[in-house]
Parts: C-alpha cells; structure tokens; sequence
C-alpha cells in the first residue's frame, strides 16, 4: 500500500527510527572524523544532538507543529560542526512548511529542496565533499523524483543516493583522500536515513511507540587516530542566542575576524553558533549586543587531544574553576577544570573560559547586573568522566568546598553513576577549600601524580594536605557581599556606611567565617600580615601565594610586606576567579599558603 500523505506522528517516528539508528553508530562515526579537526567526536556530537530533540519532542498529529518542535529543539541542543549543520537543515524544513496537519509528497519534497539554501547560509565556507554536499544531492533526488507517488519508494531510492555520495566524499576532499575515510558527518546522515528507510519497510511503529527514550550517556572515545589534520585554533566554542530580528549574516561576518569552522544556524529569534577560536571569551563579548546568551559550551580540542595521544600519567586530575591556578600550570600539568556557570542578567557564562577576570569587572562596574551562580549539571560531568576514563586507569577530582557549592556532590554522583558503567575508579574530593587555598591542595595531588605516586596513596594523604591549607582575605566590596546575598541589608548597610571591609577565612569545615572587621581594605590588609607574622603554620609553611581581584599592583605591594618578614618571595600573584569575585567584590586580595 502507497503512502501518499504523512502526517506529524508518522514524521516523527521516522525521525525517532533514524536518530536511534544514529546512537547505535555514534562510534563507528567518531572513528572517521577527519574534518574539520581531528577530534574523535562526530558521533557523540550527532548523538548528543539527537538526544536532546527526541528528549523534548512527543508525538503530535499535525505535521506542521511536529517539523517546528523538532527545528526548535534541535536548534536547542545541537552540539558540535555537524550538529548544528543537521539541526539548521531541520530548521530550513520547518520554515518552508505549509502548516498543515498531512504533508504531500510534493510539498515534502520543496521544503527539503529549499531548506539546502539555509544550509549554504549558515556556513560561513562551505566545503563540499562533506555532510554538506550529501544532504544536498539526497535533496535534490527528492525533489527530481516526487512524482513516484510514494513516500517508501522515494525514501528508500534516495537512501542508495546518499550512500553513493558518501561513498564519494572520500575523493572530494583532500583530507578524506589522503586517510581513503568518508566524512564521518556526512556518515551520520546517511545512518540516519538507513533507520528511517527500515521503518518504511517494515511499517509498523509500535515497537518504537512502546519504546523508552534511549538515555545514554556520551560513549567514551576509545579510538586512536592515525587520520591527518591539525588544529588551527584552540577551543570548539558554542552559544544559543535569543533576541529579535537577529541578522545571522551580520553574525557570520563578524565570526571571520575570531576563528573559523563558523556555522551560524537559526531563525531571527533564536540562533545557535559554532566557532573555533583561540579566544571564547572575546566571542562571546562581541555577540553580547545580538541577543541574550541563554548557553555556551567551549571544548579545549587541544587537552582533548593530548589526554587521548600523548597523556602523561595514567590518573587523570580534573578540578573546578573556583580553583585559582594558572592557566599555564594546568596545561602542563595536564589538569581538566570544569568551568562554574555563572550569570550575568540573563546571560550565561563559563567561568575564567567565556568571561575572563578583568573583562568581568569592567562589566559588573559599568552595568551594575544581576549576579548569581550555578554548579555545572551533572551530564557535563557525566560526558567528561566518561570520555576521561576510556584513557586513563582512573580519575582523581578535586572540587570546591561542599559547604560553599553543589559542584562536589554534582560530580561526585556522575562520577558513581560512570564508575558504575565502566568499572573505572573516579575517587571525588573534597578540598574544602576555595581560591589559592583549594589551589595548593590541587597542587600538592597534581605533583603526587607526576611523581608515581598510585591512586591509592594519593587518596591517603590528602586530608592531610587539606588540614595544612590556609587562606586569609579582606573582601573588596560589601555592595557585592550584600548583592550576593552573603551578607544582610540592613548589616551591609551599615558596614558600607562605617566603610568597614570583612575579614575572611575558611574553618575546618570548609566554610567561609568572618574573622573581623576592619575600617579600610589597607587596615584590612595590615590586620592580615600581622596574623600571618604570628601564624606557627604560616612560618612553617612551604609556599605562599597572593591573590587578588583585579588589583594586580596593590597585591604586587601586599607581597613585598609579607617578603619583608618571611625572606620569602610568594609563588605568584594570582587573580580570583569571576564566581569568587561575584561574592566578595573587586579590590579583594588575600594570601594562602601550605603548611610544610
């Protein structure tokens, strides 16, 4: 029996067939990625895509509001080049729909046709002998051969076609040549088709009408690859933008200034970027003006890189960006930090990734916004453990005190739930510390690590090494205590009135106490030297080093008091991270330090 018509519920058991048919193959896709960085995540990408669209979407019988929940979500949860391409080409279908309740063959096969120029739109250099081109010539069949009159002879028929220009890509392009490997994009597609033409044949949706969403988690990337390519530029950089009349050419064109692989993708209202760039943190500021940021994703493709090829120790360290360490000190040391989220308004940032320091200052002095908080979720986490043990023996992470964030028990319950799965060993810790002070216990772990020291005995000691961490600092702002909610009205009030600056430190317990007050930041700042001149354990302590939140030159002036008394010069002068610097202000500056 032909079928002529579909309406919304058979259009999006089509879709669930072929997105699950994709999640089975999402390894065998990651394993052909060449182009356009040869990163090993093309299939989690697609995958992690498809996910979240069959995650938002039900079955509706009209076929246009079916086309518009899977543009919108998609649009939404794209992740990844391919990813976004695919949910731009969903979205091209939407927006050349009739709103109807049953699709035509005809009308199918314009709107596929005519959703390719959103493709080419979107791609600020599009390079054929990808994705790109396969969906092109799969649409352009569809629509030459509408006149067949069935849609299971037309989806099927077009399926040979697509596998023919997939097998094509390999000679199209220079990369793909020179490996003999198809666009591992362009795979993705034509599996994605492969489920969808085996629902046609078999035509009965009541195996996937009875079926649980399929929830899986990101599989780990066990692949080494031998393919060529290099990275050009740093950090895959993602953001969901939402405004009004959101002009995507104007985007695009400021995106070549910033990095390249740019897919720009979306309607006026609602557009999802991809970049690739040395520098998230400036992209983002540029596209501040366009619209509100409701997410951003910045991958590091190059520690992805070296934790797959050239890994140095085979217990992998992953903190959080509470953790105030240089950027160059975690490169070396080959540490993952998981940035905190943090807003601004409405807009959405990663902490010390797509705002840095500086910039957030500048930000919070000329616009006064609304400021808070939030711990990373829990599939971030559970996506990168899973991705860190399919190459190292076991994972080691060190996190901000539970008693001041939800991070730790965030990671501690992906880290179960990974473990679990894979029989790895993921040991969560507790620094109960902040800044420097979670800092030197990161430290202390990492340089365990570099010297053989085994999981086992890295766990062992290091309540110990939290027991000899310290921090003491003189907030900057009691406006930002009290805007960040740690401190009351009418107390911070009355403090702002007297100009008094609190005093704090981390107890046992790794909570923050108010160990005084005093008149001015530089009385402040005379109160801690002299605890430290009388701290046993600060005498005693092995390094020290002094932070600040944005007052480089007046920490510099700190360091040279407390060298005056100690003989000893600080490790370095390290700046807060923005979260910190949300709750206690700019012009905080404090000093920890390690007991020997």
């Amino acid at each position: 029996m032909q079928i002529e018509k579909i309406d919304g519920r058979r259009f999006f058991y089509s879709f669930y067939a072929g997105a699950i048919r994709l999640l089975e193959h999402q390894q065998e896709i990651n394993k052909l990625n060449v182009f356009p960085v040869p990163d090993a995540d093309t299939g989690t990408n697609l995958a992690s895509t498809f996910r979240s669209i069959m995650d938002a979407i039900h079955p509706v019988r009209s076929y246009k509001m079916t086309t518009s929940l899977i543009a919108e979500a998609a649009l939404t949860g794209a992740r990844g080049n391919s990813g976004i391409i695919f949910a731009q080409f969903l979205s091209g279908i939407d927006q050349e729909t009739c709103n109807c309740q049953n699709i035509t063959i005809k009308d199918f096969a314009f709107s596929v046709k005519n959703s390719i120029k959103y493709l080419y739109e979107a791609i600020a250099d599009p390079v054929e002998g990808t994705m790109l081109t396969v969906i092109r010539e799969w649409a352009e069949y569809i629509q030459h051969n509408y006149h067949l009159g069935d849609f299971r002879t037309l989806i099927t028929r077009s399926y040979d076609v697509a596998l023919r220009s997939l097998e094509a890509t390999s000679q199209k392009m220079k990369e793909l040549t020179s490996t003999a490997v198809v666009d591992a994009g362009a795979k993705g597609f034509v599996v994605f088709l492969e489920g969808v033409v085996d629902l046609l044949r078999k035509d009965d949706i009541r195996p996937l009408a009875r079926m649980k969403k399929p929830l899986v988690v990101d599989e780990p990337l066990d692949v080494e690859m031998e393919h060529g390519g290099e990275l050009t530029y740093r950090y895959c950089t993602e953001v969901l933008l939402k405004g009004e009349n959101i002009d995507r050419s104007r985007l695009e064109k400021m995106l070549e200034d910033e990095g390249d692989s740019i897919v720009v993708a979306g309607t006026p209202s609602m557009v999802r970027i991809h970049v690739h760039t040395d520098r998230p943190d400036e992209v983002i500021d540029r596209l501040r003006p366009y619209g509100r940021l409701v997410f951003q994703k910045a991958d590091d493709m190059l520690l992805q890189y070296r934790v797959a090829h050239e890994r140095k120790h085979s217990i992998a360290l992953v903190t959080d960006s509470a953790c105030d360490l240089p950027e160059e000190y975690l490169e070396a040391h080959q540490i993952t930090m998981v940035p905190i989220y943090l807003y601004m308004d409405e807009n959405q940032y990663l902490d010390r990734v797509t705002i840095r320091p500086k910039r957030f200052y500048e930000i919070i002095q000329e616009e006064s916004p609304v400021l808070t908080t939030s711990q990373p979720n829990i599939k971030s986490f559970v996506n990168l453990y899973s991705r860190l043990v399919s190459h190292y023996d076991s994972v080691i992470a060190v996190h901000l005190s539970s008693a001041l964030s939800g991070t730790f028990r965030t990671s501690l319950q992906a880290a179960l739930q990974v473990a679990k799965e894979t029989g790895k060993k993921i040991t969560v810790l507790d620094s109960k510390g902040l800044s420097g002070m979670f800092g030197l216990v990161v430290k202390r772990v990492a340089e365990a690590i570099d010297q053989g020291a085994t999981h086992e005995e890295i766990t062992a000691r290091f309540d110990r090494w939290v027991e000899k961490a310290r921090v003491y600092a003189v907030a900057g702002s009691m406006k930002q205590l009290m805007r960040s909610g740690r401190v009351g009205n009418l107390k911070g009030w009355v403090a702002r009135l007297l100009h008094l600056r609190p005093m704090v430190t981390i107890d046992r317990e790794g909570k923050a106490i108010n160990t005084g007050m005093a008149f001015s930041q530089k009385k402040g700042l005379k109160k801690i030297i002299r605890v430290l001149a009388r701290d046993e354990a600060f005498r005693r302590s092995g390094e020290y080093m002094v932070l600040h939140a944005n007052v480089p030159e007046e920490a510099k002036a700190l360091g040279r008091e407390i060298q005056k008394f100690t003989g000893r010069e600080p490790e370095g002068y390290y700046s807060i991270s923005p979260v910190l610097g949300l709750h206690l202000g700019a012009g905080t500056m404090g000093v920890a330090f390690m007991e020997s």
